[in-house]
């Protein structure tokens, strides 16, 4: 079974990543759910980009090199949103990862991607942070890169909706995309 760090979104270490973490151990796998923050997670969106905004986002990607440094080179990178891009920025530093797993965000620049890389993608459908023009145009990249790419797009889903948490939850949507994550690590 692989190891797999798994990053959380812009709200900060939250009950739902936890939880998210536990599910992960309970398939018999090893994670790391770092706090990127160092602080109570907020209760908004908008808290949570306040205080990315005051912790920094080159503060936070250290604090992620700091979390792997210790991990298995083929550590599987996951994130929920902000920390998909974070998984997506560390996979420049970390080639031999076992895979990418992007919960409700694409993770930026696929510019680091080897042949062969598998990377799984979950995504509301619509997504107010993923402007499908972006999105294909990630996808073409991801493709023409070489990456083993799956896409799971859940309609009229809210953006963070495997987070039980907030407004955007959507059960179905959560209970299919842990489903898919635990059939897409369980390969690893």
């Amino acid at each position: 079974m692989p190891h797999i760090v798994l990053f959380h979104s812009v709200y900060g270490l939250r009950p739902a990543v936890l939880a998210a973490a536990d599910r992960l151990r309970a398939a018999e796998h090893e994670v790391v759910a770092p706090d990127l923050y160092g602080v109570p997670a907020a209760d908004t969106v908008e808290d949570g980009f306040a205080l990315l905004e005051k912790i920094g986002h080159d503060v936070v990607l250290d604090r992620a090199r700091a979390a792997v440094a210790d991990l298995p080179p083929e550590t599987v990178l996951a994130g929920f949103s902000m920390g998909a891009g974070i998984a997506g920025a560390l996979l420049a530093e970390r080639p031999a990862a076992a895979g990418l797993l992007l919960l409700h965000g694409s993770g930026g620049s696929p510019t680091a991607v080897r042949p062969g890389l598998p990377v799984q993608l979950h995504l509301a459908d619509p997504d107010e942070y993923e402007p499908p023009d972006e999105l294909d145009e990630w996808r073409r990249a991801m493709t023409a890169a070489g990456a083993a790419l799956e896409v799971f797009r859940y309609p009229n889903a809210g953006h963070l909706f495997t987070d039980p948490d907030v407004p955007d939850h959507d059960a179905a949507a959560a209970e299919a995309t842990w489903a898919c994550v635990l059939s897409f690590l369980d390969a690893r």
